[in-house]
């Protein structure tokens, strides 16, 4: 893995001291190897958050805020993308892949909430059989369940009994308590990257009285044992506060976190977002538009006269894939030959020259990314071919491509964008080679959802990043068992179903060999570009630019964020 950081130094102003104030407990106390405790950390969301209950969060945009708040039993090290633990302490696993036993680390408490009567109480192992149990019920607020329900002995079966917050006191059969910190996961069949999924941030660990007291409103009521805690939540900002009773610890044995407070508001587009950070209302700018540059660095005489904000660009290449995505059983595309047409039509490499000033890398191959030892360059991707896209579009029955439903494709972004100017490439690529027509509509990601849910929406853009560094990540998007039967779930909504691709998936999953395991998701991924469940566009960096006093903030190809280990450098 390689980072790029440059660092501007384009001014000799003084940097605030903190966007939000600086009078605290903890304000200026220093730590060990020229840490300071104290100060708040202050960025913006471009998508209105709705839920911060793990369960419900399954988009980047809340796991920045949810993530900070609730911690998994694993985690992966961003420097080496390895399995690590957390709230477990340690793990083992069988020869056979089919039993995970992990060590529930001590002296971890939950927050202090109300739930508790004010006092928050240590972690028990108890607590960790509720989460995992809850993580496979089927209840309409689970949108994660397909992480675990094909996966843990008996869980399926538990899925459909328990479709309330109020399951069933023995759980999932195949979650067993071993002792007061050991809990042992036994799965149907052997699945060497489980470990990884149990890093997944929306498997992070909540007691049985938070949901007692709050219920469905657990939403807006998170209690975890997170570095931080929530202090508000309303329409116009979400603002966290340190947990002093936090377990972690740095590498100089330094008491996390740093910071007092983290805020988060909303931002109506990125240029007011980009003058927000001008103003040093914010620290930080996330997925920076190669358009907005000269917002960033400004003009020569800005520097000159010192309105500049120091600051450093880092850039990461992402594990993310940006596509456009068909609701495959609809009767507009549930004909292989139209999706394909779809496919052939697009020039990647011009959208993202023409449309994106070379921003991003055309995704040539399937639709997994280069994650670690996966060979993607194996999976031959669909070469630009318009007229090949014309004879499939007219053996479909559209020989005038005008012919074909005028459609609206769903696209969650604001005016202007990087990926609103992508998709408007996409649309007239469509127009240009097969004359079809498509009107974009902006919306939340919350409207795209509902509209893919009721049937409403049937082509659509989205985005996938890593929940892990795994091809199973990316390929359990188009697993037939991930089809939801309530439409509630956020996996395989294209209702992509292959018998072929089930098979080699299941098998690929119970293979040990890291080998062969890849050999056979190589052919997963062969399968969806074959049958062109979906139309893979792109993969780019993740870029941000960073307030030089905001030290120990990481970018990584996850684009996760862990806010527990920032300090602020106060300049005098």
């Amino acid at each position: 893995m390689r980072i790029r950081i440059l660092l501007l130094l384009v001014s000799a102003s003084t940097i605030l001291l903190s966007c939000g104030g600086n009078n605290s407990e903890t304000a200026d106390i220093k730590a060990v190897g020229g840490k300071i405790y104290g100060g708040q950390f202050s960025f913006m969301s471009g998508e209105k958050i709705e839920s911060l209950f793990p369960l419900s969060v399954s988009d980047v945009f809340s796991n920045r805020i949810m993530s900070q708040i609730f911690e998994p039993l694993l985690k992966i090290d961003i420097a080496t993308m390895k399995v690590e633990p957390s709230l477990a302490e340690s793990f083992t696993v069988s020869k056979d892949a089919k039993v995970f036993t992990l060590k529930i680390r001590k002296g971890v408490f939950f927050h202090d909430d109300e739930c508790f009567g004010g006092k928050g109480r240590e972690l028990k192992v108890e607590d960790v059989k509720y989460s995992l149990d809850m993580a496979c019920a089927g209840m309409e607020e689970n949108e994660i369940s397909y992480l675990l329900v094909d996966k843990i002995k008996g869980a399926k079966e538990f899925n459909k009994k328990n479709k309330t917050f109020d399951i069933a006191k023995e759980g999932v059969s195949g979650i067993k308590i071993i002792n007061s910190n050991t809990i042992e996961i036994k799965l149907k069949q052997p699945f060497v990257g489980f470990d990884k999924i149990l890093s997944h941030n929306s498997l992070g660990i909540y007691p049985k009285e938070a949901i007692e007291k709050y219920g469905k409103e657990i939403k807006t009521h998170p209690v975890g044992t997170g570095a931080f805690s929530l202090e508000t939540f309303n329409n116009e900002q979400i603002v966290l506060k340190r947990n002093p009773n936090y377990w972690g610890k740095d590498e100089f044995g330094n008491k996390l976190p740093f910071l007092d407070k983290v805020l988060m508001t909303y931002t109506k587009n990125k240029k007011s977002e980009l003058l927000a950070f001008r103003k040093q209302k914010i620290d930080v700018v996330l997925e920076i538009p190669v358009e907005d540059i000269q917002d960033i660095f400004g003009s020569l005489e800005d520097a000159q006269s010192g309105k500049n904000v120091k600051h450093r660009v880092e850039t990461e290449i992402s594990l993310k894939m940006s596509y456009i995505a068909f609701a495959n059983e609809s009767k507009e595309f549930k004909d292989e030959r139209i999706r394909k047409a779809f496919n052939l039509a697009i020039d990647k490499q011009g959208i993202i020259q023409n449309s994106l000033e070379g921003e991003g890398y055309p995704a040539l191959n399937g639709f997994v990314p280069s994650i670690d030892t996966y060979p993607s360059d194996k999976v031959k991707g669909s070469a630009f071919n318009p007229t090949l896209a014309k004879q499939l579009l007219a053996q479909a029955g559209y020989s005038d491509g005008s012919k074909f439903p005028s459609l609206e494709i769903y696209v969650n972004t604001k005016e202007g964008s990087g990926v609103h100017k992508m998709v408007k490439g996409v649309v007239a690529d469509l127009k240009k080679n097969l004359n079809v027509n498509l009107k974009i509509r902006l919306c939340s990601i919350q409207e795209r959802n509902e509209a893919i849910h009721s049937g409403k929406a049937k082509i659509w853009r989205a985005g996938w990043i890593a929940d892990y560094p795994d091809p199973e990540n990316f390929l359990c998007l188009f697993y037939g068992g991930n089809i939801s039967e309530n439409d509630g779930s956020v996996v395989n909504d294209f209702k992509f179903s292959n018998k072929d691709f089930d098979k080699l998936f299941e098998k690929a999953l119970r293979e040990l060999d890291n080998d062969k395991r890849n050999e056979l998701m190589v052919k997963c991924d062969q399968l969806v570009i074959d049958h062109a469940a979906v139309m893979p566009i792109l993969t780019d960096d993740f870029i941000v630019m960073v307030n030089v006093r905001v030290k120990d903030l990481k970018t990584n190809p996850l684009q996760a964020l862990d806010f527990s280990k920032i300090y602020i450098k106060r300049q005098r």
